[in-house]
């Protein structure tokens, strides 16, 4: 039976599990934004919120507390400095959990894991309470036709052009006129 077993155990051993989640929680207070699978992502949230909870409070105790687990200067400096900063106000849930789809190889669901409130965050707010988008790369353009629309050497089509892909229309009769004249369109009076 299971009573009282919490966790998940991931299909490792147990040294090889908290190995596992202390890299993670590694990177993740490193790097901001981490790719997983949701089930390691899920079980990542605990320790995550307890390193940052241990960050908040900023003494000496919590520094040697967290030092046990987290293997990494770069991540001690931000855990007891700009992250504390930014979840100061925050009592819990300081990570979010977005879903990628299934790997390739096994099928596995994946997920990136991310900091509330970061930069890799897309749901994060900015100053004023809006969410920030992230900006939309330009469409690609050939150089060359760009420069030539902005110089106004493109080329004109001609009033009779049909468009590319579509079929010309027959040849006239020799009786009747090659080249009809377009009809001029009155503009209606406008009333001031």
């Amino acid at each position: 039976m299971r009573h009282l077993k919490s966790g998940r155990a991931l299909g490792v051993k147990p040294p090889h599990r908290r190995a596992m989640m202390r890299n993670m929680v590694t990177s993740l207070l490193e790097h901001g934004r981490i790719r997983t699978t949701v089930t390691r992502a899920k079980e990542l949230r605990k320790p995550l919120d307890e390193m940052i909870t241990l960050g908040k409070q900023g003494d000496l105790a919590a520094r040697r507390m967290a030092l046990r687990f987290v293997k990494s200067k770069a991540s001690m400096a931000a855990l007891f400095g700009e992250l504390a900063e930014r979840f100061k106000e925050r009592a819990g849930g300081y990570s979010r959990i977005m879903r990628l789809g299934p790997r390739r190889g096994d099928g596995a669901e994946m997920a990136v894991m991310v900091l509330v409130g970061g930069e890799n965050d897309p749901f994060a707010e900015d100053k004023k309470g809006r969410r920030r988008r992230p900006a939309r790369q330009p469409k690609p353009v050939l150089d060359e036709v760009a420069e030539e629309v902005q110089a106004g050497d493109a080329p004109k089509a001609k009033a009779g052009s049909t468009k590319a892909g579509m079929r010309a229309k027959a040849p006239a009769a020799e009786g009747e006129a090659a080249e009809a004249a377009p009809a001029e369109v009155a503009e209606p009076d406008k009333k001031d």
